[in-house]
């Protein structure tokens, strides 16, 4: 989790976040790249057995996402008791919590209020509002066959149109 809140740190003084510079920030920060490069930009790196990510979207808005937890599934293709994996995700979750909490980021933390979307999104989330951005630990599954995972991410929304 050091690596995560290295990179937190450094995002956090990133203004604005954008792809190219959160790219510079893995690569000052040793992390290896994925390969995955998106619009002449690395998006995917690795370290410490963690997984990061950089993503764009549409409206403008940048987000950098780490996966500091993952459970695959099983050959089947499914779990064999979801409620279990679920469950253990949302240990792994809370032991994280405190790394956040705890960290240099904590004095620039205000807690933030859940969304719909969150809880439609999430198994079990935390969101904090950082100098204007998102940071968001959540638990995780995107489709009944993909893993579960426990993610930490930040992002700056778009900017407001002109």
């Amino acid at each position: 989790m050091a690596a995560v809140n290295a990179m937190l740190e450094e995002l956090r003084g990133l203004v604005p976040l954008t792809p190219e510079g959160a790219a510079a920030r893995f690569t000052a920060q040793e992390w290896a790249p994925g390969g995955k490069p998106r619009d002449g930009v690395e998006t995917s790196w690795r370290k410490d057995g963690i997984r990061g990510w950089i993503q764009t979207f549409r409206s403008g808005a940048v987000r950098v996402s780490f996966a500091v937890w993952i459970r695959d599934v099983d050959e089947s293709g499914y779990f064999d008791d979801l409620d279990a994996v679920y469950e253990e995700g949302a240990r792994v979750l809370t032991g994280f919590l405190p790394e956040i909490e705890e960290s240099p980021l904590a004095g620039h933390l205000a807690e933030a209020e859940q969304t719909a979307a969150d809880k439609d999104e999430f198994i079990a989330v935390r969101k904090w509002a950082l100098d204007g951005r998102v940071l968001t630990a959540g638990v995780v599954q995107q489709d009944t066959d993909l893993p579960v995972m426990v993610v930490i991410a930040l992002e700056e929304p778009a900017p407001p149109s002109a």
